[in-house]
């Protein structure tokens, strides 16, 4: 072939598309064996968890150009759920895992990208990137943009949870204005995500002990260097990554997954971490049910002592050893897969080799298999007659994990604040709160503003809450989410009558409602489903798509 045949059969073709590169500046030599790589770039001054991002983004941007890439910067949209909670907006929130999975698989795949580090903060940026990551299965690594340090306020450390308590405090006579103002103000010092064992730090420690994102990354505060110098080395590692086209699906496994969950068990992580790890399995295509979180639970313990129901904050885990020194504790225990690959091309077991096999003396935030926090996990699936598919109850820091009691119904999380406000909940009760669900809500509301309010009322304990929506990371007490089948496809949950006696209990992992079968099939056969709440946009689409929590509430499993 003579040389003006072969640019018109591998060159000509392609001009139009090298066109607009070059318009961007690039020059001959970034089309020679040098890979296009996205940076999805989560950074936004609408939250703090995603403030600080731009100077993470852009170190890994340097990092790629200097180790022989072309970057490719976009943006991908955030949802603030702190900012949200209580409100309309935060019927937002999961959706906006889906929206971001979408606009970075739409990057991706479209542009043809040849890998990417997806940098984000927030609850949805972590799920989301995952998830876009295992979609289009191309070289990726995650980057956490770091955690928030704590607040402080008359020598008392705070966080965001702090807030909300403070909301019932205020409201039961135990917090005057002038401290409560004090509390709003002061509770979030910096940038950075929300700071205890929430959705956000949850999610990073997992994907530290998934294997895709760097030892040590999942815990650093955004404001240290540290962390800015950790997006450089990650961008360093992804693109050998890519030249040696290690693939996520390569390192999310069902035992990778499970090493992610035995974590998340050990660290007393979110409940929403059940929902998004069945997303990511979804999109991953690895068989994980609802019951695989059981099945953990029962054989890993709690041994680091976080928020919200413990003492400390990420940063703290961060200074006693971070995930990798919980890591080797649950490795050495037999609890966690050491041959799984990580983004670095190491194994599990490769990666911990150096850490010691049990946490300094001089740290009390990780304790040892031989004496935990607690015996087992502190995510329990319940099912019962409420909930046949399964839910979530978050049952560390109880005295007593089982309660029955009258129902207390609402229609609304609204509906249901307003009652707690108007103390008009009392101890013994069983809150309901439905049509607050994926398809209902439509998008699972977080009831962090309810659980917070009974907490900061001295009811967290002695008042029982379940839900067909979600909770916060931050939420503790004796509460139940995710409830499935939701009210608006006809569960149970939507046949609850006010007064009707209901039993939650964590040791049997039931959820029930006491009520006869021959009742509860004749309120089915009376009940007809609610018009949808919306009928255009998002939301609309998002309600008509959503599959149920027991399947991770995704909007692309059942298209056909």
């Amino acid at each position: 072939m003579n040389e003006r045949s072969r640019m018109i059969t591998e060159g000509v073709a392609r001009a139009p598309n090298r066109s607009m590169y070059y318009a961007m500046g690039y020059k001959d030599s970034d089309f020679d064996n040098k890979p296009m790589i996205g940076v999805a770039n989560g950074h936004s001054t609408i939250t703090p968890c995603n403030s600080g991002l731009q100077r993470i983004a852009d170190a890994a941007v340097a990092a790629i150009e200097a180790g022989g890439g072309n970057s490719q910067i976009f943006g991908t949209p955030t949802i603030s759920d702190g900012m949200g909670m209580g409100t309309e907006g935060m019927k937002y929130s999961l959706v906006s895992r889906e929206v971001i999975a979408d606009s970075i698989e739409t990057c991706v795949n479209g542009l043809w990208q040849d890998g990417v580090v997806v940098v984000g903060g927030c609850d949805k940026n972590m799920p989301g990137g995952m998830m876009a990551m295992a979609r289009t299965n191309v070289p990726s690594i995650y980057v956490y943009g770091g955690t928030i340090k704590a607040g402080h306020y008359k020598g008392k450390e705070l966080n965001i949870v702090s807030a909300f308590e403070a909301v019932g405090e205020f409201t039961a006579g135990r917090l005057n204005e002038e401290d409560f103002k004090g509390v709003e103000q002061n509770a979030c010092p910096g940038s950075g995500s929300c700071g205890g064992m929430y959705t956000a730090n949850t999610m990073s420690s997992s994907f530290e002990a998934l294997g895709m994102s760097l030892p040590y990354s999942s815990t650093m505060s955004n404001v240290d260097q540290e962390k800015v110098d950790s997006a450089a080395e990650s961008a360093r590692v992804l693109i050998e990554a890519i030249r040696n086209d290690l693939k996520p699906r390569d390192i999310i496994t069902k035992k990778s997954i499970e090493n992610a969950v035995s974590v998340i068990m050990a660290v007393g992580g979110s409940t929403n971490a059940v929902l998004h790890f069945l997303a990511i399995a979804s999109a991953a295509e690895v068989d994980w049910t609802i019951d695989d979180f059981e099945r953990v639970r029962r054989r890993v313990p709690v041994i680091a002592d976080m928020k919200p129901s413990g003492k400390y904050l990420a940063t703290d885990l961060h200074q006693a050893g971070g995930i990798p020194q919980i890591m080797k504790i649950l490795l050495d225990g037999g609890l966690l897969h050491g041959d799984c690959m990580t983004i670095t091309g190491k194994t599990i077991a490769g990666t911990l080799k150096d850490i010691p096999s049990v946490p300094r003396a001089d740290q009390d935030v990780i304790k040892t298999l031989a004496n935990p926090i607690y015996a087992q996990g502190h995510l329990a699936i319940l099912k019962g007659n409420i909930s046949p598919e399964g839910c979530v109850a978050k049952i560390t820091g109880l005295k007593n994990p089982s309660i029955t009691g009258p129902a207390k119904v609402f229609d609304s999380e609204d509906d249901a604040m307003a009652a707690i406000m108007a103390n008009k909940i009392k101890a013994g009760d069983v809150m309901v709160i439905r049509y607050e669900g994926p398809k209902g809500g439509p998008g699972m509301r977080e009831m962090l503003a309810p659980t917070s309010a009974l907490v900061g009322q001295g009811l967290g304990e002695s008042v029982g809450l379940i839900t067909d929506g979600r909770f916060s990371g931050g939420t503790w007490g004796m509460v139940v989410g995710h409830v499935a089948p939701e009210a608006y496809v006809g569960g149970t949950i939507a046949l609850i009558q006010e007064g009707d006696s209901i039993t939650i209990d964590a040791h049997t992992q039931l959820i029930q409602l006491n009520v006869s079968e021959e009742e509860i099939a004749k309120r089915r056969a009376a009940w007809k489903q609610p018009k949808p709440r919306y009928t255009r946009g998002v939301l609309a689409k998002y309600a008509r798509l959503a599959s149920s929590a027991s399947k991770g509430a995704v909007t692309d499993r059942n298209l056909d």
